[in-house]
Order: C-alpha cells, then structure tokens, then sequence
C-alpha cells in the first residue's frame, strides 16, 4: 500500500535551515504530482511547494527564494530544504501525493498523506 513517511522536522532559531524528507513506496514514485503542505492548529492546511512527475518545481509566494523543492527517483524520497526560516514557518509539515496525475494541474487530489514532522522556528 502506498505510505508516506516524513521526517527532518525539529526545533531551528530564526534565519537557521532545515531539510525535510519524505520516504515514499507502494506506487511508481517518479510518475506522479507531490507536494508538501503545512498547517497551524486552528487553521486550514496550506500549500508551500509541489513538483510534478518530470519534476517541474512550483513553490508557494511566502516562501519562494527560500524553500526548494525536490526529489531522489532512484531512492524514492522527496526533500523540502528551508532556509533563512522565519517564526511564522512554524507549522507540522506533510508529504502528499496525487496518484491521478503526473503534472499538478487543478485540480490536485492529494489523497495520500504522511503523518506529518513538525517544524517549530524560535524568534
């Protein structure tokens, strides 16, 4: 079955880094649309980055310049590599996949999702 496992979260002072992971298997990896999304208790969840299956990145405005999205087709992983973090990053971050396409075209349905790896940056 499909399974998504994220990981790479923690605790970063503000302008640090991080780079999360999303180890991906039971599905052709390579083939399809993946994003990574955040979300705040209490609010809705959001979008920060996606990339399609021939890896065409498209990467959300309040983070554009410094997130990056990318991944490993041989190791089935998908990275988001954050930088110069702010404390309004702060937010538990989640892989997803949209096994109905290989482009992310609207509209996305990301029905595959991992548990989540929360990323808290301290001011």
């Amino acid at each position: 079955q499909v399974q998504l496992v994220e990981s790479g979260g923690g605790s970063v002072q503000a302008g640090g880094s991080l780079r999360l992971s999303c180890a991906a298997s039971g599905y052709a990896f390579s083939t399809y649309c993946m994003g990574w999304f955040r979300q705040v208790p209490g609010e809705e969840r959001t979008w920060v980055a996606l990339i399609s299956g021939y890896s065409t990145p498209t990467v959300a405005a309040s983070v554009r310049g410094r997130f990056t999205i990318s991944k490993d087709n041989a190791k089935n992983i998908l990275y988001l590599q954050m930088a110069s973090l702010k404390p309004e990053d702060t937010a538990m971050y989640y892989c997803a996949a949209d096994l109905t396409q290989t482009w992310c075209w609207e509209p996305m349905q990301f029905n595959y999702w991992g548990q989540g790896t929360q990323v808290t940056v301290s001011s």
